[in-house]
């Protein structure tokens, strides 16, 4: 859990981002670990680490977010 959450605050450091699915296995990201899920009313799942989440898009990328609480 602490790797992913590394991993994705070094990927997005400016809060938004759109990173490859194969960057994030290249830095040693696991998709099993993550600890909680957000549902958009349109459906839409993000996946959370803690505060840092990632959305997958078309294409094999996803969308790199800092929830601000």
């Amino acid at each position: 859990m602490r790797k992913n959450y590394r991993i994705l605050e070094a990927l997005n450091p400016n809060k938004k981002m759109k990173c490859s699915r194969a960057k994030l296995v290249e830095k040693g990201f696991d998709f099993n670990y993550f600890t909680s899920t957000y549902t958009t009313k349109a459906g839409t799942i993000y996946y959370f680490v803690y505060d840092q989440g990632y959305l997958p898009l078309e294409g094999e990328y996803y969308a790199l977010v800092k929830r601000d609480d």
